[in-house]
């Protein structure tokens, strides 16, 4: 029997786990492993896969302007499907644990301050999607959690919603319902005045919609027009993009709503532990690490409170 190569290989391993991760993070790998690895590593037999080797075409990855943080990405898929080739026995070592990973840059977001927060929600006022963007601004919850979720999960009366589902796009079957990223993601995520207002308005609006003879009726608090998955990419073109516009805003990413929220909270002074448990991180490190820009005030609080304490 033939020596497997790389190639052979990662693509018996993408098949292997297209049932046990999400489908977006399969697509990604798929990506990482069809446009970067095979193409670099391919020809080479597994067993004679060497650090040097692929040290090297990270180096080379960099060189040709490919940003860090994908390199890192491209050294997170490779590391884990070496990890399967040990497991079953096709290689001793994983040689990617002798590979020196490159350093992230430092992740660039671009939160809204309180008065930009503002100008977006009041553009958004009497939109169809208002409550989208008032629940993205005030709970951080993901794009694909606010356009997975259903009614079945809010309570306006207890001023609150359960995050169960994320809408996800698999390539060839169209738009899923899945579980959300982690464990911690599902949670239950208390709502502000704001927020259950916004919802009271589009649970009326949306009673109206379903007068329609074409309303599908999936339970889907934001819908498109007929009651269908609404796809993302027609959530950021023909709503996020104008009411940026609207809002007399820079452009940023639907995204930076979730860094909105979060920093908003942190700079309040809100306990990071609760901000973490908002927007479902799996560790409360994970959000000091990523909203560290955020905590000088709470910083600040701490250092007053020893004033008040021990001071004169």
């Amino acid at each position: 029997m033939a020596e497997p190569t790389v190639a052979a290989f990662l693509t018996e391993w993408l098949d292997s786990i297209a049932y046990s991760v999400r489908p977006r993070t399969w697509r990604r790998y798929s990506e990482y492993v069809d446009l970067h690895l095979i193409p670099e590593l391919g020809s080479t037999p597994l067993t004679t896969l060497s650090s040097r080797q692929i040290q090297g075409v990270y180096a080379d990855k960099i060189a040709g302007g490919l940003s860090t943080m994908s390199v890192l990405h491209i050294h997170s898929v490779l590391h884990r499907a070496l990890e399967q080739a040990t497991r079953w026995g096709l290689i001793g070592v994983n040689p990617t644990d002798l590979v020196d990973a490159p350093r992230p840059e430092p992740l660039e977001m671009n939160a809204l301050s309180p008065e930009e927060a503002r100008n977006l929600l009041e553009a958004a006022r009497g939109d169809r999607l208002e409550a989208l963007y008032a629940l993205a601004v005030t709970t951080g919850m993901r794009q694909g959690e606010l356009l997975g979720l259903r009614w079945r999960d809010v309570e306006l009366e207890q001023r609150s919603v359960r995050v169960t589902t994320s809408l996800q796009y698999v390539p060839g079957k169209g738009l899923r319902l899945s579980p959300p990223k982690t464990a911690r993601s599902r949670r239950h995520v208390l709502l502000s005045e704001l927020a259950v207002g916004s919802l009271q308005r589009h649970l009326k609006t949306q009673r109206e919609e379903m007068l329609g003879a074409l309303w599908e009726d999936n339970d889907l608090v934001f819908p498109n027009s007929r009651g269908r998955a609404m796809y993302a990419t027609n959530l950021l073109s023909r709503s996020f993009a104008s009411l940026l516009r609207r809002a007399g805003l820079r452009h940023i990413r639907f995204h930076d709503l979730r860094h909105t929220a979060a920093t908003l909270l942190l700079g309040e002074g809100v306990h990071p532990k609760v901000v973490s448990e908002m927007l479902g991180h799996s560790k409360t490190a994970i959000t000091l690490d990523t909203y560290s820009h955020a905590t000088p005030t709470m910083q600040r609080q701490a250092a007053n409170a020893f004033d008040r304490l021990l001071g004169p």
